[in-house]
């Protein structure tokens, strides 16, 4: 039974842990190698039993930790060629231990099997990853600017899935941040709202999918509650009431059902 907690979720840092017996991995690293240890630690792990982090794209709330943790750890780093060339600089620890892959690839740690999918975001390059399991599939879907019908194909049928519900248009639109930045998550390329996720939700619950995490919420833009009413509302009112809903709170690390 594959085991999921997000240790860590937003812009000012992500990491989930996936475990199934005794093999464990990272979705991305995008703390200090101090802080994802100490959070590891609360759940009864270590980065010394971590076998492989795979990261989705090269911006720093994903991959800050990369350097020091290859440096201390040693542990392989799988990443896409795109996203490689911004990281993995000469000389860098992190270029040690990077392996370097095409956009869609398939990797297989011990028991779990990762694949991964390509997810529109103004990144080098970003992809998501379906991680299966003695038949069992978790689906993880961040920083997307528009939901495609590869995210889609890719998600249908996952049990479980950890997706992006990032902003309330309204409370972007209204708020502090400077009109470019404003465009640059409102974009195709940017980050998905609340109402845009729902129907991503809804979508899945009609494909089997049983729990779903809400990942990457905005501290200034979103709201847990926000985000979970929507997102429940909807289920809710088109017979899905069953498909739990849970919130990836950024400072608190949350298991995934």
């Amino acid at each position: 039974m594959i085991e999921a907690y997000t240790l860590f979720s937003g812009s000012s840092g992500n990491c989930i842990y996936i475990k199934n017996g005794e093999d464990e991995i990272l979705i991305d690293a995008g703390k200090s190698a101090g802080a994802i240890e100490k959070a590891l630690s609360l759940i009864g792990s270590s980065l010394r039993r971590i076998s492989a982090i795979f990261v989705t794209h090269e911006h720093s709330d994903h991959t800050s930790g990369l350097e020091i943790i290859s440096k201390k750890y040693q542990i392989p780093i799988h990443i896409t060629a795109p996203s490689y060339t911004r990281v993995a600089y000469n000389g860098s620890f992190t270029s040690r231990f990077a392996i370097s892959h095409e956009v869609h690839y398939e990797h297989r740690v011990g028991s779990l099997s990762l694949r991964s999918f390509e997810i529109p975001h103004d990144s080098a390059q970003n992809v998501g990853y379906i991680i299966e399991c003695e038949g069992e599939r978790l689906g993880i879907a961040t920083d997307m600017g528009h939901i495609t019908e590869e995210i889609k194909c890719s998600l249908c049928g996952c049990k479980t899935a950890i997706i992006e519900s990032n902003h309330d248009k309204f409370l972007l639109v209204a708020g502090p941040y400077p009109e470019f930045l404003k465009h640059r998550i409102l974009a195709d390329t940017g980050h998905l709202a609340n109402e845009d996720s729902a129907e991503l939700s809804l979508f899945l619950a009609k494909n089997g999918t049983e729990s779903i995490t809400l990942a990457h919420l905005s501290k200034e833009n979103n709201a847990p509650e926000i985000a979970f009413s929507a997102h429940r509302d909807a289920l809710d009112r088109h017979g899905y009431a069953s498909v739990d809903v849970n919130v990836a709170r950024p400072a608190e690390i949350v298991r995934v059902k």
